[in-house]
């Protein structure tokens, strides 16, 4: 299975609305998931071992984000007939095996990957509370290894946003499974 970074996107990039159908069966919006102080919008999928490494720290990272204002939201942009664990029903099941704390989202038709440019899961995109591009990086620095201690990149970066509106300096690209197109 080929890895992939995440693409370049400028920061400063407004965030891209959407309306997406969730796990719960409720359709989102962006300002449904917003925080006060920022957004958290991840690519994700369930089969990714990318994904599945962090999965737990993503949980909890996303609830400790909660306190300083910063919504988070995921969404599964995989095509379902390629990989049927990505599919609606099988999103229901992994959010609630793994205590998801936030919208988990299926983009079936993939356009809201294509807006934010998302290319691989996980992929991140940490908006101010303007809802502006600040992050666009790794979780940390654990790829398909889980590195306990590792520093905390993605929850230090939109822990700044929240508290500076602005996200680090030096911000490292994500690495993960392509996100699987239709064709």
């Amino acid at each position: 299975m080929a890895s992939l970074t995440s693409a370049l996107i400028e920061l400063g990039t407004p965030a891209v609305d959407f309306d997406l159908l969730g796990v719960d069966e409720r359709r989102y919006h962006l300002a449904d998931v917003r925080g006060a102080n920022g957004l958290l919008v991840m690519f994700i999928c369930n089969h990714c071992p990318y994904v599945k490494v962090i999965r737990e720290a993503l949980v909890e990272t996303c609830k400790e984000l909660e306190s300083y204002g910063i919504g988070s939201v995921a969404i599964s942009a995989n095509d379902p007939e390629a990989f049927p664990e990505d599919d609606f029903e099988p999103m229901k099941a992994y959010a609630k095996a793994y205590n998801f704390g936030f919208p988990y989202l299926f983009d079936d038709t993939q356009h809201v990957a294509r807006a934010y440019g998302a290319v691989c899961t996980p992929d991140f995109f940490g908006y101010d509370m303007d809802l502006k591009l600040r992050y666009h990086g790794r979780f940390d620095a654990s790829g398909r290894q889980f590195q306990p201690g590792a520093p905390r990149e993605l929850f230090e970066a939109m822990k700044a946003i929240a508290m500076l509106g602005t996200g680090p300096a030096v911000q490292y690209p994500s690495v993960g499974c392509s996100i699987k197109w239709r064709d």
